[in-house]
């Protein structure tokens, strides 16, 4: 299901919030979905002809509805799809090569302004695909700051795209998607091995075509509302500030300067506007590091359930669910925890009677169960997040700390247990 689909079906179900007057592009908009964070909104600015659509991914909830599963099942359908990417079927006729545009001109595109401290307009939805013929296929999330009418300044990390920029000889063609499916943004946000390509692990969490790219000698997820196609090169431009995930700015650095030759898109496009630090921001980045998580604990205890909180920006926090067989799986599972996703700061690790989707479930387990003098893990010295602006700003050291907040494997462990009511339907009462 493409992304313009799953909007259609959210309008039909009355789960898409459709505003009834144009917004301006500059912080309006931004302040627009900020207000209606969870909820899917269509809209329009007053500067495009384009409409634009938010919030699509910004809650487990509607992602679990895409997939048409439940909220429980997500872990373990992203662990499946990393493990055993499959691959996706190729077509010559793609959607989102319908209308192709030599003559570029970034101003028609609704690109927002966030933030009053922003460095200029932002696409933050796109995921951009790169291809080495002796390496293969990445996709991956990359910030894109309009300089000029088609010129950005994209900021890129020493992962994957820079070692294929790298061996490509510092300059690369790339496509820059706007407006793919809930499969295809989760996958461009996993940490796989280089050279496997995300688009097979989105194929594997709901399947999906793909069109070659000739420009960009790549692939493309078809239904994408826009592609645009470019060369990332090796001249530099200020990019920032720029507001990320903990909802702080980032710095500003030299990054590479992207030259955009050619726009496809749909007859009839939509374009996708993300909140930078909002709840769609935090789910896509947070979420695909869960099954990591996951995998790591499971390697020393029985791991139930994983979540990286909204609270700690999804990146910084994690609340992990464990069946406890061993006294000390409890601090196991915190070290563990920590290996499977080393970005993270603080851990709780919990009982499986918890519910880790609600932070006062959490908060009690704390509460009744957690003792520092035994269940408290303190790591001086970790490298930690570059996302953090607590942390040493040029070596990113912190201080991480661990919380078990299980019940003890003793005798004893019975005061601890909570009562629980018996379960009746109230309406035959009330």
């Amino acid at each position: 299901m493409s992304f313009g689909s799953f909007i259609q079906q959210l309008r039909r179900e009355g789960l898409l919030v459709e505003a009834q007057r144009p917004v301006a592009k500059r912080l309006e908009a931004s302040g627009l979905i900020a207000a209606l964070q969870g909820r899917p909104v269509f809209f329009h600015v007053k500067e495009s002809p384009i409409p634009m659509a938010a919030n699509i991914c910004a809650s487990r909830q509607l992602v679990a509805h895409y997939f048409d599963t439940e909220d429980a099942e997500l872990i373990p359908r992203l662990l499946q799809a990393m493990e055993n990417p499959s691959k996706a079927r190729e077509i010559q006729s793609a959607s989102c090569f319908e209308v192709r545009e030599d003559h570029v001109n970034l101003d028609i595109l609704p690109i927002l302004y966030h933030y009053e401290g922003d460095g200029g307009c932002y696409i933050t939805s796109a995921v951009t695909i790169a291809r080495h013929r002796d390496v293969g296929q990445n996709m991956s999330f990359h910030r894109l700051m309009q300089i000029s009418r088609d010129t950005f300044a994209i900021r890129i990390l020493p992962r994957h795209l820079n070692a294929l920029i790298e061996k490509s000889g510092g300059e690369i063609d790339a496509a820059f998607c706007i407006g793919t499916s809930p499969n295809v943004l989760l996958a461009a946000a996993t940490s796989v091995e280089l050279g496997v390509d995300e688009l097979w692990v989105a194929n594997t969490l709901k399947s999906l075509d793909v069109a070659y790219c000739t420009e960009a000698d790549c692939f493309v997820p078809a239904d994408s509302e826009f592609v645009l196609v470019g060369t990332i090169t090796r001249e530099l431009h200020d990019e920032g500030p720029f507001v990320d995930i903990t909802g702080t700015y980032d710095v500003v650095r030299k990054q590479p300067v992207v030259k955009i030759k050619t726009i496809y898109h749909r007859r009839t496009p939509i374009y996708q506007a993300l909140l930078p630090g909002g709840l769609e921001h935090k789910l896509l980045m947070g979420t695909p590091r869960e099954p990591a998580v996951w995998r790591a604990v499971s390697k020393v205890c029985h791991c139930i359930d994983v979540r990286l909180t909204p609270g700690g920006c999804s990146w910084l926090h994690g609340i992990v669910k464990i069946r406890k067989d061993g006294e000390d799986d409890g601090l196991k599972a915190v070290e563990a925890a920590f290996r499977g996703h080393p970005s993270m700061k603080h851990v709780v690790v919990v009982d499986e009677d918890i519910d880790i989707s609600k932070p006062e479930e959490v908060e009690w387990a704390l509460a009744t169960r957690f003792q520092a003098n035994r269940g408290l893990v303190v790591k001086n010295g970790e490298k930690g997040s570059s996302l953090d602006p607590s942390a040493d700003p040029m070596t990113r050291i912190t201080t991480k700390v661990g919380f078990d907040a299980t019940l003890p494997k003793t005798s004893t462990a019975e005061r601890f247990r909570r009562a629980s009511p018996q379960k009746l339907d109230f309406h035959q009462y009330v």
